[in-house]
């Protein structure tokens, strides 16, 4: 059983998936053996590595659901990979770039900064409409060249509708961004279905991955549109032949990888992606969804707290945030913390992300505290 997997302290509840994971065992073994390997042979097994990261390629398509490997690049970070897209975007003085109210600053930062080529970024207020949807949508105009969201939203845990965001952008033409990592390694993720161009996430959240490494997927038919700003021996077409001096560019997403793999990184991710595709991404949905509905129950029993999270379960996923009715969620975080309960302070409340594998009792231990 996967239980096994997870071997964190018993004084520790680990309700902060949304913010840095634990490692299961797997991974663990995996970069140890990683290390020894390298410190007793060197990179004698260098094309065992590449192997490896071709196979983690493979496991994110699935995670996803890409039509191709060829669609996938592995990018230091979810940052990193939107600042691809931003940058390698031709734009035009009037165009604009639809996002919400909630966005975590790297997906509002990146867009923002746009505003010197005279890009507009047009926040959609998702607290004033019943449909965050029809918000977003009711900010696109004639001049929306791109929609960038995240499929989660981090402090509130609003989830988004993809699929309806994203077919009314592919009938319109309009580029369409999201920052899947609330959601990836928490609940299914397809990304053919919500007919996304981009898509990006860490590995360190719900991916139970380090930091360091990130998924970048760029749909085939958009990978023209990206101009590239990065320039080295690993993006191009035949990288193994040092002695050409003639080039082209990689035909596949291995074009947004300008220089060397973070080799340590692809074999810690290739280990949790194993355990996940083990337990299988419905499985852990379902049990991800268990843990976010009991959390919002006990909280509406206690009556103590203003759930920030909506209730109705296709608005969630793993985030629960809630506000404290008679104290800070400063100083409830801190007393939290204090009892050993890692956790956030987001959107004006506290907020709990529990995983698939995280034990009720734990969560009962959390309840407790919250009642006083």
């Amino acid at each position: 059983m996967f239980e096994s997997e997870f071997c964190l302290d018993q004084s520790i509840i680990h309700l902060n998936h949304a913010a840095v994971s634990p490692w299961p065992r797997c991974t663990v073994k995996a970069v140890k053996s990683f290390a020894d390997e390298n410190a007793s042979l060197g990179s004698r097994h260098y094309p065992d590595w590449v192997k490896t990261e071709q196979d983690l390629k493979e496991q994110l398509r699935q995670l996803i659901n890409a039509q191709s490997c060829d669609e996938i690049a592995l990018l230091k970070n979810t940052s990193e990979a939107l600042s691809t897209v931003a940058y390698g975007l031709s734009w035009a003085r009037g165009d604009n770039v639809v996002i919400t109210s909630q966005e975590f600053p790297s997906n509002r930062i990146v867009w923002e900064s746009l505003v010197k080529y005279g890009v507009a970024t047009r926040p959609a207020d998702l607290g004033l409409d019943d449909s965050p949807e029809a918000a977003i949508l009711a900010c696109i105009d004639n001049n929306t060249r791109l929609v960038a969201v995240s499929s989660v939203q981090y402090g509130t845990g609003l989830r988004l509708d993809l699929e309806r965001i994203g077919v009314h952008c592919h009938e319109r033409g309009i580029l369409f961004c999201v920052d899947a990592i609330q959601s990836l390694g928490a609940i299914e993720v397809d990304v053919q279905a919500c007919h996304a161009d981009f898509v990006m996430a860490d590995a360190h959240k719900w991916m139970l991955g380090p930091e360091g490494i990130a998924l970048f997927y760029c749909r085939s038919e958009a990978m023209e549109r990206l101009d590239l700003k990065q320039y080295g021996w690993h993006m191009v077409e035949d990288p193994g032949n040092y002695d050409r001096r003639d080039w082209e560019i990689a035909a596949s997403a291995r074009r947004f990888e300008c220089g060397s793999p973070n080799m340590t990184g692809v074999h810690a991710l290739h280990a949790s992606l194993s355990l996940l595709h083990g337990v299988g991404m419905s499985t852990i949905e379902k049990l991800v969804m268990e843990n976010s509905t009991y959390l919002i129950e006990r909280l509406d029993q206690l009556g103590d707290y203003r759930l920030i999270t909506p209730r109705e379960a296709a608005r969630h996923a793993g985030i629960v945030s809630f506000a404290p009715l008679n104290d800070t969620p400063e100083a409830l975080y801190a007393r939290l913390v204090e009892c050993n309960v890692l956790c956030a302070v987001r959107a004006g409340g506290v907020r709990f992300s529990p995983h698939f594998y995280t034990p009720r009792e734990k969560l009962d231990q959390a309840l407790e505290l919250l009642a006083g």
